[in-house]
């Protein structure tokens, strides 16, 4: 028996930054793509009426995507509104009002975290609770202590299966891929372990600064904003085991196990760099010591990846914008040519966008003429397609199918704070680096052994 869609989707904080720059023109893909035909009902404390925020909408999709009218027309058709507090009964009573005969309304939390709580209770209260679900935005949590305390909040109200934590890295087409390639592929596996891969390195990279997102920066900083979610991510599914179906259970099982595998960093481990400038940036502290980039070692204890070196990076202006990893391969174990000064040369690369969604193997071949000498090359495969859906169209869309695949589960939420938990306390140095540059030189010695970092060129 198949699990019930959501049949009214309500949406806190629908006056805010992300519902205009990310979730309205996704909620106007989906009714275009004919997934979206329920109430839409808008939540917030602005002093607004309903066609004000119908008028915020059609900005938005001008502002942030191609318009279908039609599309447009009946997302606004769908909508409510509701202006109150969130810590008002009343405003509850109004929301079961407008809901009806809703039995499955999907909430969508896209409010500030300190705030979480007291939706939630507030949730609690509703006759529709009880088939209801909720997406939680990130960041979830700010630390292992406050990510546990708000899954013991959330589960006062909600059972695990009904709530869907948000991390749109996930909802990504390039990210999908990766896992998509290495388990429909069977040539990849036999060189997917310690036996055959030397290094692993996985490489975040921005060009823009903080974008006039100084004061919310100020309390995250790149380990938090990046690293713990979307970086870790991304490590895991290039880390786990083949998961016994796509069934959500079984995917996020594999996914809590490299969590499980990876070592607690230390400050050992980790280097935080600060592009120079940052600090005159609005809302950011003179003296501030949060980092715009991180890079780190992660040890992984486990059979198919002791003793190989996983290397994560993540920074705001840096030369490019793009989502980079690096797999090096190991040597032939035989020098047949009597090159024994080349490069390797031998890798495999995923390039994760944002534009560009690519997989290179790289390789030697023989130089024409004469002599038995190689060169490097690269097989490169890009995808570029237009109209792909959006991670927060996939998301959303698969959270009122009551999908839980491409959501973090509380205990792989929990591992991966318990990972970077302890150097978020320590008062590791910042190191200034130049905008443009690729962060800070204490990072160099990280991955000098190895030949360096990779730096990610521009998009092709």
């Amino acid at each position: 028996m198949g699990v019930a869609r959501s049949d009214a989707l309500v949406l806190f904080g629908a006056t805010g930054d992300l519902a205009y720059k990310k979730i309205f023109p996704a909620l106007h893909d989906m009714v275009r793509r004919g997934r979206l035909d329920v109430p839409v009902i808008g939540v917030a404390l602005s002093g607004w009426d309903l066609e004000r925020l119908r008028a915020r909408v059609r900005d938005s999709l001008a502002q942030h995507g191609s318009v279908d009218a039609q599309a447009g027309d009946k997302l606004c058709r769908l909508l409510g509104y509701i202006d109150g507090d969130y810590s008002e009964a009343g405003t509850f009573a109004r929301l079961e009002q407008a809901l009806g005969r809703a039995e499955r309304p999907l909430h969508y939390l896209a409010i500030p975290p300190a705030m979480f709580p007291t939706v939630v209770r507030g949730l609690g209260g509703l006759a529709s609770t009880r088939g209801a679900r909720v997406v939680v935005e990130k960041p979830f949590g700010r630390d292992l202590a406050s990510a546990r305390s708000l899954n013991g909040t959330l589960h006062q109200v909600f059972d695990e299966g009904a709530i869907f934590r948000i991390d749109h890295y996930l909802g990504k087409e390039p990210v999908q891929n990766l896992l998509y390639f290495r388990f429909a592929n069977a040539f990849l596996e036999p060189l997917w372990n310690r036996n055959f891969v030397k290094s692993v390195q996985i490489t975040m990279a921005e060009r823009f600064g903080v974008n006039g997102r100084g004061r919310f920066y100020e309390e995250v900083g790149a380990v938090r904003d990046v690293v713990q979610n979307h970086m870790l991510q991304v490590l895991a599914n290039l880390a786990m085991e083949p998961p016994v179906s796509m069934d959500s259970g079984a995917l996020r099982d594999e996914k809590v196990k490299v969590f499980k595998s990876i070592r607690t960093l230390t400050g050992r481990s980790l280097v935080r760099g600060q592009y120079r400038g940052y600090r005159d940036a609005d809302g950011v502290a003179k003296d501030s010591q949060v980092e715009t980039y991180a890079a780190m070692q992660v040890h992984l204890d486990s059979w198919r990846w002791s003793g190989v070196p996983f290397f994560i990076r993540a920074g705001k202006r840096l030369p490019v914008t793009a989502t980079e990893v690096m797999v090096e391969l190991r040597h032939p174990p035989q020098d047949v040519f009597g090159e024994p000064q080349r490069p390797n040369g031998n890798y495999v690369r995923f390039r994760l966008g944002p534009e560009q969604v690519a997989i290179a193997l790289g390789a030697r071949s023989k130089k024409p003429g004469n002599a038995m000498a190689g060169e490097e090359i690269e097989l490169h495969v890009s995808n570029t397609r237009d109209d792909e859906a959006g991670a927060y169209e996939r998301l959303i869309g698969d959270a009122m199918a009551g999908d839980a695949t491409l959501f973090a589960r509380e205990d792989g939420v929990e591992e991966a704070w318990r990972i970077v938990d302890p150097v978020l306390r320590m008062a590791t140095p910042v190191h200034p680096y130049e905008p443009g540059s690729w962060g800070p030189a204490e990072a160099e010695g990280m991955t000098a052994g190895l030949g360096g970092w990779h730096a990610p060129p521009p998009e092709a």
